[in-house]
């Protein structure tokens, strides 16, 4: 289970910002022994890959804070913070770590289930997101982006460290991003109706 919630939290992560879960796990792996890298993913631990991503990581953290930018930033990331989920799942996931043991009992067969697992998490995390952020940007006159895209990141750092320190909060998150979830699409079904009654009170003057 713990495995699995683990998983959960990185991908996710990944879908607020590619390159932090998959940082964290390669300066973990290397610096620490709060995680033990499997011999397929222990390239995340590499020197070489932890700068790139550090790298990659300043540019989307400034493009992410620039109304518009962030926007051609969102519809990029639509690959990399899949595939960056999938990544990190399929490493959390069956890595050692101070709450996971033995995670080969979990994923014993069918290696590719987490990393498609964490594929399809990233990607809806992701996809809302990117839907939030024009409504932010449109209500906030674009001030709101940099005060947003923060949140983001300091939940994605948060988020990828509780699931591999301490996992089972990540059901904490989860269920939070149920009801953000409920109260976005609500919200939104509001504003669709305000814009229609306006629309109708015009043509009736």
């Amino acid at each position: 289970m713990f495995e699995v919630l683990t998983g959960t939290g990185l991908a996710a992560s990944a879908g607020l910002n590619a390159y932090i879960p998959l940082l964290i796990l390669g300066l973990l792996g290397r610096y620490t022994d709060l995680i033990d890298l499997p011999s397929g993913w222990t390239w995340l631990g590499n020197g070489w890959v932890i700068a790139i991503m550090a790298v990659l990581l300043a540019v989307e953290m400034v493009a992410d804070k620039v109304p518009v930018v962030d926007h051609i930033n969102d519809v990029v990331q639509t690959v990399v913070r899949p595939t960056a989920g999938g990544l990190a799942f399929g490493a959390g996931s069956s890595s050692e770590t101070v709450t996971v043991s033995d995670p080969e009992s979990f994923f014993s067969t069918h290696q590719w289930v987490p990393v498609v697992t964490g594929v399809l998490l990233a990607l809806g995390v992701h996809l809302l997101k990117s839907a939030a952020r024009p409504i932010v940007n449109a209500t906030t006159a674009g001030f709101g982006a940099p005060v947003a895209s923060t949140a983001e990141d300091a939940t994605s750092v948060v988020v990828s460290l509780v699931a591999v320190l301490l996992p089972v909060l990540v059901l904490v998150f989860l269920v939070g991003l149920v009801i953000f979830v409920f109260w976005f699409f609500r919200r939104r079904s509001e504003r669709r109706r305000e814009r229609d009654a306006a629309r109708a009170a015009g043509f009736r003057v």
